[in-house]
């Protein structure tokens, strides 16, 4: 199997539990904190490895406690972090306040992920050039991400981007990307502001974006490829406790599942399994469910659609 290769961020995830987030000034009391290992590109990583699936992280980390114990984290979760590399300064980290709904709001600091930059891309070329597929999000710099899709481009080779948090892309990285997954709030701001799911995928189209995954929480999510007719494929139901890393969930396993083998319609409702089980448990990467544990949930559903999974 040719490996799922994920450039991207990897950050130490200090999460406060509160019944709402504070408004513009309001002091809440927290019930609880965790540090739990993030960052969209770490996130990735670990979901594909833990689906069973050969995963390869391209990042950065600093010369700190949390990026010492963020290595020794990743690779006990079986990524490959023999390319990550270690710079001056400190880790990115992510500030999560969780509410009572499972909710979140997050600040993202960076960090040793601004290093990822298309020199260090340039020195993994051959990485990249025999990967089965290439994952990314937006945590890095923009200028590495649009590298990041003229070597694809060049090798031929499969980019899925997740698209947060929303920053200006031009068409021409746009049409570069194989899949592209966005949430509603990114969907809308790549879509040039439209309202409404056709209208907003038509515009995505117009800028030259060939396949889109529109992720819609617990409404599902729409799948437009190949110039087809978009489908929509259904939420499982869970009972919600923090949705922190439901999207990397989802890219995770809807990657695999394609390199799999699986249709695009069976890859999207595995990957929406994986997301389901993935807001049922706390943390990010902690999350994160096996291949068993997917299985289990789709074969509940096909015996009882309506069955709540968790």
């Amino acid at each position: 199997m040719k490996p799922i290769v994920v450039v991207g961020s990897i950050n130490m995830d200090l999460v406060s539990v509160t019944k709402h987030a504070p408004a513009p000034g309001e002091t809440v009391f927290g019930t609880d904190f965790q540090m739990y290992p993030g960052g969209k590109g770490a996130n990735q990583a670990v979901a594909v490895s833990r689906l069973g699936y050969p995963s390869i992280l391209l990042g950065k980390v600093g010369e700190d406690a949390f990026g010492s114990q963020l290595l020794e984290v990743l690779s006990a979760s079986g990524v490959d972090m023999s390319q990550v590399e270690r710079v001056s300064g400190s880790t990115g980290t992510a500030s999560i306040v969780v509410d009572s709904r499972g909710e979140n709001s997050i600040i993202v600091t960076p960090a040793a992920n601004l290093h990822v930059s298309p020199n260090y891309l340039e020195s993994k070329r051959q990485i990249l050039r025999e990967a089965g597929m290439v994952l990314s999000q937006l945590e890095v710099p923009v200028p590495t991400v649009e590298c990041l899709a003229q070597m694809c481009e060049e090798f031929d080779v499969p980019l899925m981007l997740d698209p947060a948090p929303a920053q200006e892309l031009d068409d021409t990285t746009l049409t570069r990307i194989t899949w592209l997954t966005p949430n509603q709030t990114e969907a809308h701001f790549y879509g040039n502001g439209a309202q409404g799911v056709d209208l907003t995928i038509k515009n995505l189209m117009s800028r030259g974006v060939r396949n889109i995954i529109l992720k819609q929480g617990a409404n599902g999510v729409v799948v437009a490829h190949n110039s087809m007719e978009p489908y929509s494929i259904a939420a499982f139901r869970v009972k919600a406790i923090d949705t922190t890393a439901a999207g990397d969930s989802f890219n995770g396993a809807f990657a695999v599942a394609l390199l799999r083998g699986l249709s695009v319609e069976d890859s999207a409702r595995y990957a929406a399994a994986a997301a389901a089980i993935s807001v049922t448990r706390m943390g990010a990467q902690s999350s994160l469910p096996t291949h068993e544990e997917v299985h289990r949930v789709l074969t509940l559903r096909k015996s009882d659609p309506n069955e709540n999974i968790g």
